[in-house]
């Protein structure tokens, strides 16, 4: 693996222990200024004092589940322009195992400018598989062998 897959596989793990560290200001820092994030139910910030706006209240209010995530891969467009790929899944507060409900498929795509990687476009999208049972607990058991 080079270090441009390793930094850009960084990066998405800085941003799974920001939202585990409930930290909403070193989440809003890893994108670029006009970055831009689409929740798990849709909706969509732009810029970090936005994704600053809508993350912190959630910390504030909610006792948040913790991700548990894997890189499935890293495609590189460019030097300095690279998506990942990865699924995740959340522990509840007190809990110990995944629910399955809330798996997910991510995808980042980020840059590289002056050496420092930055998120443009994180997306969080629900793994459901309506009507594939099946689907849900293969994704759940490969998250599983995530869990520490």
């Amino acid at each position: 693996m080079d270090s441009r897959q390793q930094q850009v596989k960084a990066l998405y793990q800085q941003l799974l222990d920001a939202w585990n560290h409930k930290d909403a200001r070193a989440m809003a820092d890893l994108y670029t200024e006009d970055g831009e994030q689409i929740g798990f139910d849709g909706s969509q910030v732009f810029g970090q004092a936005e994704i600053y706006a809508h993350i912190a209240p959630i910390f504030e209010q909610h006792e948040t589940a913790r991700f548990v995530g894997k890189v499935k891969s890293v495609l590189f467009l460019s030097q300095d322009i690279a998506i990942l790929r990865a699924i995740a899944g959340m522990v509840a507060p007190g809990q110990s195992d995944l629910n399955p409900k809330l798996n997910a498929h991510q995808t980042m795509i980020s840059i590289r400018a002056e050496e420092t990687w930055r998120i443009v476009l994180f997306q969080n999208t629900p793994a459901q598989f309506h009507g594939r049972p099946e689907l849900v607990e293969q994704m759940s058991a490969e998250l599983r062998q995530q869990l520490v």
